[in-house]
C-alpha cells in the first residue's frame, strides 16, 4: 500500500478540509518526498519490537511509515485540528497512541506509561531510569522552532531514548555535529549526552510548503551515561559562561561570563585554573573540547573558587 500523504495535492486537500493553513510559528512543513521518508525510517534501524515516540506527526505521513516497521508508535501533536484528524485516520490501529498537547510539557516516561497500559486499565506507573521496563526511540520531523528545546527535553529526561532520528535545519545539524574550532553551547549540550551524525541532506523541495532552507536527517546515538562524570547542569553553566562573549579570549571571557551569572572569578584565578587544566588562556571558547571544559571545571572547583558553577 502506498502512503496516502506523500502526494502534495492530497496534502493540500486535507489541509483545506481541516481549514488549516500551515503555520510558520508552529513550524508546519509537511514531508512529501518518499525518498526522504524512507531514509528517515531506515536511519532509525527500526525493528518489529521497537516503541517509537514521534513529535509533530501532522497529517501522519511519517506515522504511517513508523507503524509499518515498529511495534508501537506514540505521537504527540500540538495542533488540535490535526490531532483530531490523526485520531480518525488511525482509529482502528491498536498499536497507535495519540497525545494532543505540547511535547515539552510531557515527560517521556509519562507517555510511555500511558501507551503501554493494558486496554481498559489505568496507566502504568511512570517509568524511571531505574525501573524502565522498555526502551524507545524518537523519530520525528521536528518543528524548527523547538529543535533545541525538544532535543534537550529527551536527552535530559530521566527516561532517555536509545536513539533519536530527527529532521532539522541543515545549519542546525552542522552546529550540533561540529568539531573543535566551531563548537557551540548547542553542540556541547547534545554531545554531552549523545554521539551525533548527519545521515543525509533533505532538499527544501521535499516539504509543503517549501521552507527557505534545506534540512538534514540527524541521528543521535544516546550514551548510556553523560560523557562527563560531573553534574551536567554545572558543566553546562560553565560552558555557557565561556560562550557569552565567544570572541574574547578565555582569560577575559570566563570572568565576564561568570560575573553575568553573579559568580565572581578574579582574572588571576581564571588564569590559574586555565593553566591547571592545560588550556591556553588565549584560546576562545569554540576551540575547547568537552573534556577540556571538564578539566577546567575541576580546576576551578579544586582551586576553592567561591560560588563556582557547581552551585
Amino acid at each position: 500500500m502506498t502512503n496516502p500523504y506523500l502526494d502534495p495535492a492530497r496534502v493540500r486537500a486535507a489541509l483545506r478540509a481541516l481549514d488549516v493553513r500551515p503555520s510558520r510559528e508552529l513550524g508546519q512543513n509537511f514531508l512529501i518526498d518518499p525518498a526522504a521518508l524512507t531514509a528517515i525510517a531506515d536511519a532509525a534501524y527500526l525493528t518489529p519490537n521497537d516503541t517509537v515516540l514521534e513529535v509533530g506527526p501532522g497529517l501522519g505521513v511519517l506515522t504511517w511509515e513508523l507503524l509499518r516497521r515498529a511495534e508501537r508508535v506514540i505521537s504527540v501533536e500540538l495542533d488540535k485540528r490535526l490531532a483530531e484528524r490523526l485520531a480518525q485516520e488511525f482509529a482502528t490501529e491498536p498499536r497507535f497512541t495519540l497525545v494532543q498537547g505540547d511535547i515539552l510539557r510531557h515527560a517521556p516516561g509519562e507517555l510511555l506509561g500511558t501507551a503501554h497500559a493494558e486496554p481498559g486499565a489505568d496507566t502504568l506507573p511512570t517509568p524511571t531510569a531505574a525501573t524502565q521496563p522498555f526502551s524507545y526511540k524518537v523519530v520525528a520531523n521536528l518543528p524548527y522552532q523547538i529543535t533545541s528545546a525538544a532535543l534537550r527535553h529527551f536527552l535530559e529526561a530521566e527516561v532517555k531514548p536509545t536513539l533519536i532520528v530527527v529532521l532539522v535545519q541543515w545549519e542546525v545539524a552542522e552546529r550540533i555535529c561540529a568539531a573543535p574550532g566551531d563548537l557551540s553551547v548547542l553542540a556541547h549540550s547534545v554531545q554531552l549526552y549523545a554521539e551525533p551524525e548527519i545521515v543525509a541532506r533533505v532538499p527544501a523541495a521535499s516539504f509543503f510548503p517549501t521552507p527557505a532552507v534545506d534540512s538534514a536527517i540527524l541521528r543521535l546515538r544516546v550514551r548510556p551515561s553523560p560523557a562527563a562524570d560531573i553534574p551536567p547542569d554545572a558543566l553546562m553553566k560553565l560552558i555557557k559562561a565561556g560562550f557569552l562573549q565567544a570572541r574574547k579570549k578565555l582569560a577575559n571571557a570566563l570572568p565576564t561570563g561568570l560575573a553575568s551569572m553573579r559568580i565572581q572569578l578574579p582574572k588571576a584565578q581564571a588564569l590559574a585554573a586555565l593553566e591547571a587544566a592545560g588550556v591556553d588562556p588565549n584560546r576562545r571558547a569554540e576551540t575547547l573540547t568537552l573534556q577540556e571544559w571538564v578539566r577546567l571545571y575541576r580546576a576551578l572547583y579544586a582551586s576553592g573558587t567561591s560560588d563556582t558553577p557547581h552551585e
